[in-house]
């Protein structure tokens, strides 16, 4: 894996070079253009609307009705640009699937189990709505009624994990927190869905992506939490990218890519002429692509239609 771009983590590389010979010979090696399936879990930066979801929260189920059978799920079909930037989202832009069953999507399937206003753990951070499925629940969600009904064989299979933007939001005002404790006790959840998955054989690559700088988001400019809230986004990246390269070491079957997104956004945003943007402190619900921001905290569907391009192009130069 040589040359490996700026955005992609050297977890990529340790990992790899930890590796024992008889491991490394049975490890299967990722590779894009081979990938059949993908599978995303996270928030509403991630999420897809499906005709058996939440209104504009989920693909398929909610915290009400959790359950569904095996038809259910591979009759669901994607709604088009029905997402945070009321258009395609970037797991869309990276599969090409756009709308319809996953499984008729070519050459990627997606199967996206994120849920719109999700946190880690509720056990954490309270429900932003009663009837949100948090990660950790996403991950069962997918465990009881998903994991025997779709296909997710190692050498064709990437899982993008993608949380933690509402999670730093949601305690910003928290004045008695311990910071940096609590993201660690998040870790903890977070790689303990992680693990969940792979108990039950969702393994392949997994591709984690951080928090972007949210405090330059339309929300947050010029207020008086901007400050901690930049510190807390490092801290929660911080902790992130360590349990990140631990899961790797302890789990050399399984290929793990890291894509800044935190650096990512920042570099737009400061060269945004260049990207065609011409607003990036206002927002606009609308279909102006010179915006960045859709609305206080969601950026535009340009923006998804980029960062797909960039994680694409890593994703590519990880591979063979």
């Amino acid at each position: 894996m040589h040359g490996l771009p700026l955005f992609l983590s050297a977890v990529v590389v340790s990992a790899v070079a930890a590796l024992s010979t008889a491991a490394a010979a049975s490890k299967s090696r990722f590779n894009w253009a081979k990938t059949k399936y993908v599978y995303a879990f996270g928030d509403s930066y991630t999420f897809v609307q499906g005709k058996k979801g939440h209104a504009n929260f989920s693909f398929i189920g909610d915290a009400f009705d959790f359950s569904f059978t095996p038809e259910e799920l591979l009759e669901n079909e994607i709604i088009p640009k029905n997402t945070s930037s009321d258009g395609s989202s970037w797991t869309e832009f990276l599969t090409s699937c756009y709308a319809g069953r996953p499984s008729d999507c070519f050459p990627h399937q997606l199967w996206n189990f994120a849920f719109a206003g999700a946190d880690i753990d509720k056990a954490l951070l309270p429900l932003h709505h009663n009837f949100t499925v948090d990660l950790v629940d996403e991950v069962k969600q997918w465990v009881a009624y998903a994991s025997n009904v779709i296909p997710h064989p190692t050498a064709e299979t990437l899982v993008a994990w993608w949380i933690g933007i509402n999670d730093t939001g949601d305690t910003l005002h928290n004045t008695t927190l311990d910071f940096k404790a609590f993201w660690e006790s998040e870790m903890q959840s977070l790689f303990g869905a992680v693990q969940n998955a792979y108990d039950h054989n969702l393994r392949g690559t997994y591709l984690f992506i951080n928090v972007p700088p949210l405090e330059r988001s339309p929300g947050h400019i010029g207020t008086s939490d901007v400050a901690l809230y930049k510190q807390n986004i490092i801290d929660y990246n911080s902790a992130l990218a360590a349990h990140v390269a631990s899961f790797a070491n302890s789990h050399p079957d399984v290929t793990v890519l890291s894509f800044d997104a935190h650096k990512w956004f920042g570099d737009i945003l400061d060269e945004a002429e260049h990207y065609g943007f011409k607003n990036i402190t206002g927002y606009c619900e609308c279909k102006n692509s010179s915006y960045f921001w859709y609305n206080t905290g969601h950026p535009t569907e340009h923006v998804h239609r980029l960062l797909a391009r960039a994680i694409q192009a890593e994703l590519l130069q990880a591979s063979p």
